[in-house]
């Protein structure tokens, strides 16, 4: 079996030429053991510890993957043989090696659930992942984040919106589906907002003054009383719901070419420059991690691979507090 495209397989243990989608399943049999195990663990993934139904989706693809390569019925015929030929499958195909290491975790944390509740299986240690390179973060300089959040011009129910999410994203670091999904009702005094994310946990970021003046501005254009905080447009002005991530990423992308931004820019972009702006001013990286929503201290730490004196030159050409 190989993976053809997102979601969808080719199936060489099923029928021949045969193309088997999510949807479809894996299981050829739905009583096996080991296909009771893992809708169980979905389970407790989606009840007990609040993953969205999107994680549910992915970790129900990485282990049915796993399952029909290795053509298991039970738990117990989980062994590092077989892991170790699923390692190589990955290795050969066109997923990268963060993407390989997917599956292998999804692997591990189900064995790591398994042996919880006192079945006997391989040990979880025993599945090594793929060492990934560490992401290199490239930074926009200071005199174009300071283009990107003028290009919003003028003073319509558009602009002021644009300029407001530009302004928040840089000000709190929220990842793109917490921006969209925020509510209008802020503590403007106390420059607070909680963000509901990853796994439904909860968070308190910050605000800043131009970010609290920007929404300010935005929400006294609003003509409506809908609780979200940002709203899609059509092309006359008019409200049509919460804004989409989709939306957001293109009026991201419009606004760095409108800066003359050769680089390309998204959301998550400006989480960067969050994250780095944090720690080059002095933060501790626990800090910058809760205000992240990281649930792991070493997804933080990729901002650290920056040397001092890396950090030094950043610094001389980037820096918040310079901002005019």
């Amino acid at each position: 079996m190989r993976v053809a495209s997102a979601g969808v397989f080719w199936c060489s243990n099923c029928h021949p030429g045969r193309l088997v989608t999510k949807s479809e399943g894996l299981y050829t049999d739905s009583m096996t053991e080991v296909s009771r195990l893992v809708k169980e663990y979905l389970d407790y993934l989606e009840i007990e510890k609040n993953y969205s139904p999107k994680t549910r989706e992915n970790y129900d693809r990485y282990l049915r993957a796993f399952i029909e390569f290795s053509r298991i019925r039970a738990a117990g015929e989980i062994t590092s043989e077989k892991v170790k030929n699923f390692r190589k499958h990955l290795a050969r195909g066109p997923a990268k090696k963060a993407t390989q290491s997917y599956y292998l975790i999804a692997l591990r944390n189900f064995l790591k659930y398994l042996v919880k509740n006192d079945y006997s299986v391989l040990a979880p240690e025993k599945i090594e992942l793929p060492k990934v390179p560490m992401r290199q973060i490239e930074l926009m300089e200071a005199a174009d984040l300071n283009r990107l959040l003028k290009a919003p011009q003028g003073k319509t129910l558009r602009a002021r919106r644009d300029r407001a999410i530009l302004e928040v994203f840089f000000s709190t670091g929220l990842r793109l589906s917490e921006l969209c999904n925020l509510s209008r009702y802020i503590d403007f005094k106390r420059k607070e907002v909680t963000v509901r994310g990853k796994g439904e946990k909860l968070r308190v970021v910050f605000l800043s003054d131009r970010a609290r003046a920007a929404i300010k501005a935005y929400l006294d254009e609003r003509p409506d009383a809908n609780e979200f905080l940002f709203a899609s447009l059509t092309r006359g002005g008019k409200l049509i719901g919460k804004i989409t991530p989709r939306a957001v990423q293109r009026l991201v992308d419009y606004y760095a070419r409108q800066a003359g931004i050769t680089k390309r820019v998204s959301p998550h972009s400006l989480r960067h420059l969050f994250a780095t702006d944090l720690l080059i001013n002095g933060a501790d990286i626990r800090s910058v991690q809760e205000m992240l929503g990281h649930a792991n201290i070493a997804t933080t730490q990729i901002y650290t691979h920056l040397t001092n004196k890396e950090l030094k030159e950043v610094h001389e050409a980037f820096h918040a507090r310079r901002r005019g």
